[in-house]
């Protein structure tokens, strides 16, 4: 019986840990090797400001710090154009494209999903990160930054 203890206890030290999720960007994670894009979010692009307030930076710390720690789930809906899944993930439970919309540190992606659009609201109507300081829309800002 002992010896079936010890391997049993060896057989699960030899076993890999869940990667902890990653950071990529506002609205990006990699998790267990898979790029996936937070479905019905876009947030500021990395190197976007708006005035004096860095809001790329922000929002790619604020996703990092939902996830840090957490145990992070994805549920796949489709795949971008770039081949990453965009997917529903979640963090203890917590809907991280709803929490980075309420925070204010993504804006809803209406182009694709009307899902966040009250936390859009209620972010707008507190000033809430991005939406407190007339920050323009990353789709604009990609298709300004493509010219």
């Amino acid at each position: 019986m002992r010896a079936r203890l010890v391997s049993l206890v060896a057989v699960g030290l030899a076993l890999p840990a869940a990667a902890q999720p990653v950071a990529t960007d506002g609205d990006t994670l990699k998790l267990n090797g898979t790029t996936y894009r937070l479905f019905g979010i876009d947030a500021a692009e990395a190197r976007q400001w708006c005035g004096d307030y860095p809001a790329g930076a922000i929002a790619s710390g604020t996703l990092a710090s939902l996830i840090e720690g957490h145990e992070v789930v994805c549920e796949p809906k489709t795949r971008d154009r770039y081949g990453r899944l965009v997917a529903v993930c979640r963090a203890d439970g917590q809907d991280l494209g709803k929490a980075m919309v309420r925070l204010g540190a993504a804006l809803a992606f209406t182009r694709y999903s009307a899902d966040y659009l009250a936390d859009e609201e209620a972010a707008r109507s507190e000033g809430l990160g991005v939406h407190g300081r007339g920050c323009q829309a990353p789709w604009d800002y990609r298709a300004q930054q493509r010219k």
